[in-house]
């Protein structure tokens, strides 16, 4: 990406120079002749560079440096009045180099290669500060402060300090390890071992000796004593991720480490003490699964003590512009620019359903990061959303066909359309609607909308003889 250059002289001859001599370098120069012009640049472009006359038509360079450096643009001011005091009043003020006329073209050109040096090292430097703080301090489990997302830390308050067993439940991509941990932490067990088993990517007949261990020739290959996962997590928490995966035989065993606390290792005839806390999560319907003998019906019940829901990001979408800031700022890989989102782009990502949840989220702004290369603004075409486009059909209001509909009956169907689709987060609503939040809650009662809001999707419902038990029902 070429480095841009702005020149504001109102000595066009000068200006001209300045210009040519810095082009024959490389350099992508834009000349103007005062600072009403350069705020009009500067409004539709980003400059790496400034070079400004201290004296211009319509006002003192020093006196209006401020809309110069907003966006952190180094800035070499030229004057004919070189004077010390004007000097250090030109550092001071922010100017990263001070020159005077007449100046030279090569000590101009060498300056100019300092000044954006220097200006790449300091960017670098933050850049890595940034990451360097984001790494060392403490996350917060989860980004946002929507509803559903508060309810969800409210059952982990309430249930982290107990060694009660915890069944997550939710889509792929919502969450679920990063609730799994947040339990953890919270917890008495939280000085110890968090260990992941990944029901999905075992294979069946190497299940049972990495989650219990093996004993010396217990098969083919067993050349010594092994310990397991659960020896792993003794004394800290071992999260089964999709245990709706693990296999029959599995599942009994896991049952009976739930029921005593005990465990053998494969081969091996000596119990085992399990000293840890199981939480498990899963993204399949584990009730409707033990119905039909898929899922043992006596685990499900043991996992299920406690369940907690993690919302997918459609129902929580006043969450994104967090999560996407997060994003931002702890990507993975430097591009050394700070970034932001434009309102178009951001908009359309409040407007897509989100069927990968917040895993594709991450995606998309890291996709976009890398698309928008040196700018400092992700525009809504660097998104790459799968099937949001509009459907050609348009629109399907419920309205009577048999009369033409009033504007009301438009209105009060359009919004009723809305308030399904985002699951009544009024915040989004309003955007789209180009109206305020308090306009839409106007809208809600006038056409008496009320019950939308309220609805709560089902997830699964079970009855129980436990009154303590706490339960999110979702989809």
């Amino acid at each position: 990406m070429n480095t841009i250059i702005l020149v504001i002289e109102d000595d066009e001859l000068l200006n001209k120079m300045i210009s040519m001599q810095l082009e024959s370098s490389g350099y992508s120069v834009f000349g103007v002749n005062c600072l009403q012009d350069a705020r009009k640049f500067l409004e539709k472009h980003e400059a790496n560079l400034i070079i400004s006359d201290m004296r211009l038509p319509d006002g003192c360079c020093i006196d209006n440096l401020s809309f110069l450096i907003e966006d952190s643009h180094p800035v070499i001011v030229l004057t004919a009045y070189g004077t010390v005091q004007n000097a250090v009043q030109a550092i001071q003020a922010g100017v990263a180099h001070y020159l005077t006329k007449p100046v030279s073209m090569e000590e101009l050109t060498l300056t100019v290669e300092r000044v954006l040096e220097k200006a790449a090292l300091e960017a670098d430097h933050l850049f890595c500060k940034s990451r360097i703080k984001a790494q060392s301090d403490k996350m917060p489990f989860m980004i946002g402060g929507s509803e559903a997302l508060e309810q969800t830390k409210e059952q982990i308050d309430a249930v982290a300090p107990s060694d009660m067993t915890v069944l997550i439940l939710g889509e792929s991509g919502s969450g679920k390890e990063l609730v799994a941990r947040a339990i953890h932490e919270q917890s008495q067990r939280a000085d110890n071992n968090f260990v992941v088993v990944d029901c999905c990517t075992l294979q069946e007949n190497l299940f049972e000796s990495e989650l219990f261990g093996h004993e010396k020739g217990a098969f083919t290959g067993a050349h010594g004593n092994k310990k397991g996962l659960i020896e792993g997590a003794i004394g800290g928490t071992l999260f089964l991720d999709e245990i709706g995966e693990i296999p029959p035989v599995i599942q009994a065993k896991l049952l009976r480490v739930l029921e005593t606390g005990k465990f053998r290792r494969v081969g091996g005839t000596r119990d085992l003490n399990s000293d840890v806390r199981i939480v498990a999560a899963t993204n399949r319907d584990l009730k409707k699964m033990s119905e039909t003998n898929e899922f043992r019906a006596d685990l499900y019940y043991r996992l299920d003590a406690f369940s907690i829901y993690t919302p997918p990001l459609r129902e929580r979408r006043e969450d994104i512009p967090f999560l996407v800031e997060h994003f931002i700022r702890n990507h993975d890989f430097s591009m050394c620019v700070k970034k932001t989102m434009t309102k178009e782009a951001m908009r359309k990502l409040m407007s897509y359903d989100w069927p990968g949840n917040i895993r594709e989220l991450k995606n998309v702004v890291e996709r976009a990061i890398i698309l928008s290369r040196k700018s400092k603004l992700i525009h809504a075409q660097h998104l790459n959303l799968r099937g949001c486009e509009q459907s050609k059909s348009g629109f399907k209001l419920d309205i009577p066909s048999c009369k033409e509909p009033t504007l009301e009956e438009i209105e009060a169907s359009y919004l009723k359309m809305l308030l399904k689709k985002y699951s009544g987060h009024r915040t989004t609503i309003a955007q789209i609607m180009g109206i305020s939040e308090r306009q839409v809650y106007r809208l809600i009662k006038k056409y008496d909308l009320t019950e939308i809001l309220v609805q709560k999707p089902v997830y699964q419902r079970r009855s129980t003889d436990n009154v303590n038990e706490t339960k999110i029902n979702c989809h």
